[in-house]
C-alpha cells in the first residue's frame, strides 16, 4: 500500500472500508504524505495496531504526530470479551471497594486540611460562592422539603389516631408526631432531600468539569481544586441544613395540627400538648444530626464529582451513586447516633 499527500477526514474516508475488510495488511510506503489530521493518524494508527501493517518513510513532524498514541490498544467490541469468572468478579470488586474506602479516606484528610486553614483565613474562602449555593441548595428546596415533611406529619397523625383512639388517648397522636420529627423523621427526611437534590448536583457539576477538564485547567492555574470547588459546597450545606431542618419540622408538626384539628381537637389544647411533650434537647438532637448530614451529603457529592472517569456515561454513574452512597451514610450515622443518644440517655 503506497500513502501520499494529505490524510484528512475527506481523504481516508474512502479506504476505511476498504482496509477494514483486510484481515492484515503488509508494509506501507508513507513517504509521500505531507502531512495528517486526526482522521489520517486514525488510520495510521489502524494499519499499525490492528493490521500489523510496518510504516515505513513516514516523514518526522507526522510521525512525532503518531508517537503519543503508539501505547493505545484496540478496545474489544461488545459481546466480544469472555465472560469473567465469579472469584475474578469478587476479586474485582472487593479491589474496586478498597480503591473507593481508600480514596475516601484521602479526601476527608484532605477536605480536614483544607476546612482547617480556612478557618484560621475565612479569606481564603469564596463566600460569594458559599451564599450563591446555599440559596441554590436550601432556598430553592424549601418548596420539596415543605411538602414532603407536611405530608409526612399529615400521614403520621392519619395511621397514629385510629390505634391510640381504642384506648381514648388519642390527643397523644401529637406527642407522638412531634417526638419523631424533632428526633427523627424531620433530619432524615430533609437530608435525603438534600442528597436527590443537591449531592447528586455537586456530583454531576465536578463530574461535568472533569469530563472538560476544567479540574486539569484549575490545577494548572494553580489553584486546588478541593478549596475551590468543594470546600465552599460542603460550607454551604452545612450551613443549609439545619435551616432546612427546622423549617420541614414546622410543617411537618403543621399538618399534624391540621388532622388533629379535623377530628374535633381545639388548637389550644393542641398547642398546650405539644408544649408538655417536647423539650429543648429533643430539637437539638435532631439539629446535631443536621449539621453532620449536611457535610456528609454535599461532601460525598464533592467525592464522586472528583471521582468521575470519561464520558457521559460516567457522569451519570457518579450522580447516582452520590445519591446511594448519601442516603446509605445518612442512615448509618443515624443509626451511630440512636446508640450514643441512648446511652447518653439523651
Amino acid at each position: 500500500m503506497v500513502l501520499s499527500g494529505r490524510l484528512d477526514a475527506s481523504s481516508v474516508a474512502g479506504v476505511w472500508e476498504t482496509i477494514g475488510r483486510e484481515k492484515s495488511v503488509g508494509p506501507v510506503e508513507a513517504s509521500g504524505v505531507e502531512s495528517a489530521d486526526g482522521a489520517g493518524l486514525a488510520l495510521l494508527w489502524l494499519l499499525q495496531k490492528q493490521k500489523g501493517a510496518k510504516i515505513e518513510g513516514l516523514r518526522p513532524d507526522v510521525e512525532a504526530l503518531l508517537r503519543p498514541f503508539g501505547a493505545l490498544e484496540p478496545v474489544p467490541r461488545k459481546g466480544t470479551t469472555e465472560q469473567e469468572s465469579f472469584v475474578v468478579g469478587v476479586g474485582r470488586g472487593g479491589a474496586a471497594f478498597f480503591r473507593d474506602l481508600r480514596e475516601q479516606v484521602e479526601f476527608v484528610g484532605e477536605l480536614a486540611s483544607q476546612l482547617t486553614a480556612c478557618f484560621f483565613n475565612p479569606k481564603l474562602i469564596r463566600w460569594a460562592d458559599v451564599w450563591s449555593i446555599a440559596q441554590s441548595a436550601g432556598v430553592n428546596a424549601l418548596v420539596v422539603a415543605g411538602l414532603v415533611s407536611f405530608l409526612t406529619g399529615m400521614i403520621m397523625a392519619f395511621q397514629s389516631a385510629v390505634p391510640l383512639r381504642q384506648f381514648g388517648v388519642d390527643i397523644f397522636v401529637v406527642n407522638l408526631v412531634a417526638l419523631a420529627l424533632l428526633r427523627e423523621l424531620g433530619p432524615i427526611m430533609t437530608a435525603v432531600v438534600f442528597a436527590g437534590r443537591s449531592g447528586s448536583a455537586f456530583a454531576a457539576e465536578i463530574g461535568t468539569m472533569k469530563v472538560n477538564e476544567e479540574l486539569n485547567a484549575l490545577t494548572t492555574m494553580g489553584l486546588d481544586p478541593v478549596r475551590f470547588l468543594v470546600v465552599p459546597r460542603v460550607l454551604a450545606g452545612f450551613l443549609v441544613t439545619p435551616v432546612l431542618t427546622i423549617y420541614a419540622n414546622f410543617l411537618g408538626i403543621a399538618g399534624g395540627f391540621l388532622v388533629m384539628m379535623t377530628m374535633g381537637f381545639p388548637f389550644a389544647a393542641l398547642w398546650n400538648q405539644l408544649v408538655g411533650a417536647i423539650s429543648i434537647s429533643d430539637l437539638m438532637t435532631g439539629l446535631i444530626k443536621s449539621f453532620l448530614f449536611g457535610v456528609l451529603v454535599a461532601g460525598i457529592g464533592c467525592l464522586r464529582g472528583l471521582q468521575t472517569g470519561k464520558g457521559a456515561e460516567a457522569v451519570g454513574a457518579s450522580t447516582t451513586s452520590a445519591v446511594v452512597s448519601g442516603i446509605f451514610l445518612i442512615v448509618l450515622v443515624d443509626a451511630v447516633f440512636a446508640v450514643v443518644f441512648y446511652v447518653l440517655k439523651w
